[in-house]
């Protein structure tokens, strides 16, 4: 009889945040996977939890995996851990859930922090709806289509960032969506530093243009307006064409993905670049 694999959430940055069923879960399996072994090791030496830590993150191999695999199969327990919050979400530990699924292996959730809901809470912004995005795509190519893509959602809209891309992805989102767009910037959620910004898109891309930012971010970015894409002239069409090329986007297909998204042909698009 197989194992159980344990999806264990972990604080956000607050280690009083710690939940009982959490720490009386690290305490009896049998081998926690980690993405950085030393940031779990921090968490277990503080609750005096001793464990074997294996490392699983984005650049484990496919072997890597199946030994974790083999072990459950085999009838030991494992849990699963990351770095802060929830596990599996935006993050390598999603293949050992597939992986487990795949083999009927029984996974269990325990529960804890999480940095999307918690921003979305404390956003001030609508959130009945919201899509989660992670990180933006770094190449300017990729992050332009992701950005088209997301141009006429109407839920409100999750991003990851980085200190030190945040003026870059705040300036791209500002081009992307105007800069009246409302946008909540959550920074060290639960920590000693903890700051919410509640801002346009055109107030943030000044503010930290004074202001370098520092600490991990958290975006929640308004949705469009239900029905503020209903209506576009050729003109601002042909503004997102040769913002896409701009980015790097090859003329044929940024024209065929605005066309996509206003209705326009691509023919019609394009020869208005001739």
């Amino acid at each position: 009889m197989s194992g159980t694999f344990y999806v264990i959430g972990t604080p956000i940055g607050n280690l009083d945040d710690i939940t009982i069923r959490q720490l009386d879960t690290l305490k009896a399996v049998d081998f926690i996977c980690a993405e950085d072994t030393r940031v779990t090791l921090k968490l277990l030496n503080r609750f005096e939890i001793k464990k074997q830590l294996i490392s699983f993150h984005e650049h484990s191999s496919k072997a890597d995996a199946q030994r974790i695999i083999d072990r459950l199969l085999a009838g030991e327990s494992c849990g699963i851990v990351t770095d802060a919050g929830m596990p599996c979400i935006s993050d390598p530990g999603e293949v050992l859930v597939k992986l487990c699924a795949e083999n009927n292996i029984d996974i269990r959730v325990v529960p804890g922090p999480s940095a999307v809901v918690s921003a979305a809470a404390v956003s001030g912004l609508s959130i009945r709806r919201f899509t989660f995005e992670g990180f933006l795509p770094v190449l300017k190519k990729e992050r332009a289509e992701r950005l088209e893509m997301l141009r006429d959602e109407t839920a409100a809209m999750i991003f990851y960032e980085a200190p030190h891309k945040l003026k870059t992805t705040l300036s791209d989102l500002a081009e992307f969506f105007g800069g009246d767009r409302r946008i909540s910037l959550c920074r060290e959620l639960t920590k000693v530093h903890e700051e919410v910004l509640r801002l346009t898109l055109a107030e943030a891309v000044e503010y930290y243009n004074d202001n370098e930012p520092k600490g991990e971010f958290v975006l929640v970015l308004e949705g469009a307006r239900e029905g503020s894409g209903e209506e576009i002239t050729i003109e601002q069409a042909m503004e997102q064409v040769n913002r896409l090329i701009g980015m790097g986007e090859k003329p044929t297909e940024a024209c065929k993905a605005v066309a996509k998204e206003t209705g326009f042909r691509k023919s019609e698009l394009y020869a208005k670049l001739q």
